[in-house]
């Protein structure tokens, strides 16, 4: 089988996914466009051949330079993980006649209004809903559904551009952040967020997961303060998950999806009820993907590679820890001066911590808003939950990277 995979080198994670690709036998062919020279040798070690573009972004050269390549060596598959080129993945799919979603079903996977409109028609409870453009648009939508309430982008990842509003100074800097934005005007729902998360192989769950957020994403990236985190659970079968694992499977059945990674975001209220928040026809982002794997002790990006490539589904989940990661943001600005309390930590918890990646010492801060992964994080994993959330709450708490 060839492959035809978006961006092998760019964001990191990718390239994780070509080598999972690889491993099942599939001939990987990079599509992007930064230099193989960039990439790393494994990376390099995982595709068959190279396609580079001047720009993703510039869609009418892709489609050509695909539709040449296609001409002198087939292309089985077209896969991207990377949201803002998912639609012209499913642009290229058409373009050749090839598997996969096209560009009315990406489009619900993309368009938050759109697949909310989606799961209502098929009775799904979804927060209420307007979409909106331009301060008028905004106003009144807020009117109508009343406060709380949530200023989300149609098109966004993540929680960029979110923005919480309980009062109307907090309307007004939302109006202000996403200008001319399409926007979602939403009811905020009151209760924890969880996710729910698959791999799926001809409309077959191969893998299912649930992590929970702690706390919501429009709290922890808002506030500064906050080391976000996200614990993967062991037991996704524990009695109050029940049903958002049942309103998962039924959002994937609305929405049609077949065949790779999916990732569901969804609240649970104090009377037990599961709302739909939003999903995407790819992988979480934040290194959620990883938490899967210290959480079974397998290799899901391989698991995704054999249902990409239609072959049975090896990689057994063990359910084995309860993984979370904490992310960091330094104190101060500027360039990363010291790290305090992670030698301690290390002592506290051996094994039980599994994981180190902070910016080292001299490199600049990164932008806080900008990015999922803060200054860095670390991930730890225990079989019981409450001994992870303590061991992830010390880490939040006890350790900290200092920048002047």
């Amino acid at each position: 089988m060839n492959v035809l995979f978006f961006s092998p080198g760019f964001p990191d994670e990718m390239g994780r996914f070509a080598r999972g690709l690889a491993a099942c036998g599939v001939n990987v062919i990079g599509l992007g466009e930064h230099p193989p020279s960039s990439m790393s040798i494994a990376i390099r070690g995982a595709l068959a051949d190279y396609l580079q573009v001047t720009s993703l972004v510039d869609e009418h050269a892709v489609l050509q330079a695909v539709q040449r390549y296609a001409q002198r060596v087939r292309i089985d598959r077209i896969e991207c993980l990377w949201e803002p080129f998912m639609t012209l993945a499913a642009q290229l799919r058409e373009a050749l006649g090839l598997p996969g979603m096209g560009i009315a079903q990406t489009h619900l996977f993309r368009d938050k209004e759109a697949m909310k409109q989606a799961l209502d028609a098929a009775g799904l409870r979804t927060p209420r809903h307007l979409q909106a453009v331009g301060e008028q648009e905004i106003r009144a939508a807020a009117q109508a559904i009343g406060l709380p309430l949530v200023v989300k982008p149609i098109a966004g990842a993540g929680s960029a551009n979110t923005h919480q509003v309980r009062d109307s100074a907090a309307l007004d800097r939302a109006i202000v952040d996403v200008g001319r934005r399409a926007v979602s005007v939403e009811e905020f729902i009151e209760g924890e967020e969880y996710t729910f998360d698959t791999v799926c192989s001809d409309g077959q769950i191969h893998f299912e997961n649930i992590a929970w957020y702690r706390p919501k994403p429009i709290i922890g990236r808002n506030e500064e303060w906050i080391s976000p985190q996200t614990v993967n659970l062991r037991d996704v079968r524990r009695a109050e998950l029940q049903v958002g694992r049942e309103l998962g499977r039924q959002v994937l059945e609305v929405l049609g999806f077949r065949t790779g990674f999916t990732h569901m975001e969804w609240f649970l209220t104090a009377d037990g009820e599961a709302v739909f928040g939003e999903i995407g026809a790819r992988p979480p982002g934040g290194r959620s993907v990883d938490l899967m794997n210290y959480t079974h002790d397998f290799d899901v990006y391989a698991g995704w590679g054999q249902a990409i490539a239609k072959q049975p589904f090896s990689q057994e989940a063990k359910a084995r820890y309860n993984a979370a990661a904490t992310f960091k943001r330094a104190r101060g600005q500027g360039r990363i001066s010291a790290i305090h309390g992670l030698h301690e930590l290390r002592q506290r918890f051996g094994d039980y911590l599994v994981l180190e990646d902070l910016l080292p010492i001299g490199a600049p801060r990164r932008n806080w808003r900008q990015t999922l992964l803060g200054d860095g994080y670390l991930v730890v994993r225990h079989p019981e939950l409450q001994t992870c959330l303590a061991m992830a709450d010390a880490v939040g708490a006890d350790m900290w990277l200092e920048a002047r």
